[in-house]
């Protein structure tokens, strides 16, 4: 059911973070400190999909303008290809302290409280803290993901994943739905970066515990690396898609694949949303899109090619071209020629967030800070180990990065913020919102009701359990090997807050394949 609201809402996974948001709205904030507010208290009440020690990024239309945050956080400079060859691996390992990248999340809570707050970041995470030391109950989907984590945390066997055990699992077990669950280590870590204005995590004492850990434990992150690190204020990208102007965080952000599929699919012959040809020519653009994402995107400097190159229309038209009657196998171009929380909040003043934080792949590394509640994030899992390849590791680089944050414009005016989280998924759902939202004229919540495809290789796609049969065995014909997944929790969970131009009405939805909620005021 879609959500109505005048005065501000705020829309994201867990009701109690929701709640938190539009209480600092009520209290005097804006939506950037409801944003911050709910961001915070996520790392506490979904601690299965996000944390202190992740990354974020964030869209902020405030005074008529847009503006983009890169909170994401670069590899150690201690590390490198051949380091890590050296301890065995022929791929970056997917857990431990190998794949910590500096995580940038508590950097993004400060620097959006200092450019466009109204209350100071002590009062916005106030609550997150509450709630940390308190506790809350377990719901259903966090369960099911703690769950998940612990099945595959268990296996390991090194010191260096005690304190995972401690913090998240210290009946010997995950919580089980309506447990209450605190981590007063949690609480205090939220107090320092409360105090110190986020300064204790990347220079003082919890940045002395992170150096401390990660040297005991053959880590490569150092006190000097936070030292080192500052967020990045950056200019969105966007195309112009029937008259919707869709924003997205440039790279090392992965939104461009969603901005490059679009720009395919605005000049195709999209006729009815239920029909084996619409489904086929999203899914061959996304297919399209998505390689040449894969082979481009990591730090901007480190690309290989422009961004103007990859979105321009020259480029998207020959892309275009290759789209047939029949699935192909797709196969990066040559422009050279021509997983997550997401939140998205809103104000009375106008001003709208879509904000996006992740631990990456669940918890993350499994690596908790002891006395600390951090879980660090294994982002460095993305980076390549082939000293070719254009997202490859290097010290002190920022990685291909799946989150992204979007946002709509029409005619220079503020439509809203949305996003779907969920690795992979996140372009891919991004293209299937927009086109549900502008394309199909659907509600917020019926935008995000609609059965998801998601693309996994070749001609492999995945489809949701309640996916249309006739549409399933339409697209196999066309060549799409189609498979059907026994639950939802892989095919993304998003929000969307639209704003009326006209009246200022809100109207939001939420996932229903998470424990999400849309609260407005």
């Amino acid at each position: 059911m879609t959500v109505f609201g005048g005065r501000g809402m705020v829309a994201t996974s867990q009701p109690l973070a929701a709640q938190v948001g539009l209480d600092i709205l009520k209290k005097g904030g804006n939506a950037i400190d409801a944003a911050i507010a709910t961001a915070a208290t996520l790392t506490v009440v979904e601690p299965t999909s996000n944390g202190i020690g992740g990354d974020a990024f964030a869209i902020v239309w405030i005074k008529g303008e847009i503006h983009g945050l890169n909170a994401s956080g670069p590899s150690p400079q201690a590390i490198s290809i051949d380091a890590v060859k050296e301890r065995g691996h022929v791929e970056m390992p997917k857990h431990g302290l190998i794949p910590v990248t500096v995580p940038g999340a508590p950097a993004a809570w400060a620097a959006l409280s200092n450019r466009f707050g109204k209350l100071t970041l002590k009062d916005v995470l106030e609550p997150a803290i509450e709630y940390a030391e308190k506790g809350y109950p377990i719901s259903p989907v966090l369960s099911h993901m703690w769950e998940e984590a612990y099945s595959q945390y268990i296996q390991k066997k090194g010191e260096e994943f005690k304190p995972w055990f401690k913090t998240f699992a210290p009946e010997g077990r995950s919580p089980r739905v309506g447990e209450i669950w605190h981590s007063r280590d949690h609480a205090r870590t939220l107090e320092l970066i409360a105090e110190t204005n986020a300064q204790s995590f990347y220079k003082g004492e919890l940045a002395d515990k992170i150096d401390i850990f990660s040297r005991q434990n053959g880590g490569f992150l150092r006190k000097e690396d936070l030292a080192s690190y500052s967020t990045e204020w950056v200019d969105p990208i966007k195309v112009n898609y029937k008259g919707y102007d869709v924003w997205e965080i440039p790279p090392n952000g992965s939104g461009m694949i969603a901005l490059m599929a679009l720009n395919i699919l605005k000049e195709l012959n999209i006729e009815e949303k239920d029909s084996i040809d619409t489904y086929h020519k999203q899914i061959e653009a996304m297919k399209l899109a998505y390689v040449d994402g894969l082979k481009y995107i990591t730090e901007r400097h480190h690309m290989g090619v422009t961004i103007e190159q990859l979105l321009s229309d020259t480029y998207a038209k020959t892309r275009r071209s290759l789209i047939t009657e029949e699935a192909i196998k797709p196969l990066p171009g040559t422009p050279l020629q021509s997983g997550t929380v997401y939140l998205a909040t809103a104000d009375d003043e106008g001003n709208m967030v879509s904000y996006i934080q992740s631990n990456f792949k669940g918890f993350g590394s499994g690596i908790v800070v002891p006395e600390t509640g951090i879980s660090l994030q294994n982002r460095g899992w993305s980076f390549s180990l082939d000293k070719n390849h254009f997202n490859r590791l290097e010290p002190g680089k920022k990685t291909y990065h799946t989150i992204i944050p979007g946002f709509l414009t029409k005619d220079n005016q503020p439509v809203g913020p949305f996003g779907v989280m969920g690795g992979a998924m996140q372009p891919q759902g991004h293209v299937q919102v927009v086109m549900n939202l502008i394309d199909f004229n659907l509600n917020p919540q019926a935008a995000l009701d609609t059965p998801r495809w998601k693309w996994v290789s070749d001609n492999t796609i995945e489809v949701e359990p309640h996916f249309p049969d006739h549409i399933a065995q339409g697209l196999s014909r066309k060549g799409h090997r189609i498979v059907k997944k026994v639950d939802s929790l892989s095919f993304g969970r998003g929000q969307i807050i639209i704003r009326d131009p006209e009246t200022g009405v809100l109207s939001g939805g939420s996932e229903p394949r998470t424990d999400g909620t849309v609260v407005a005021w």
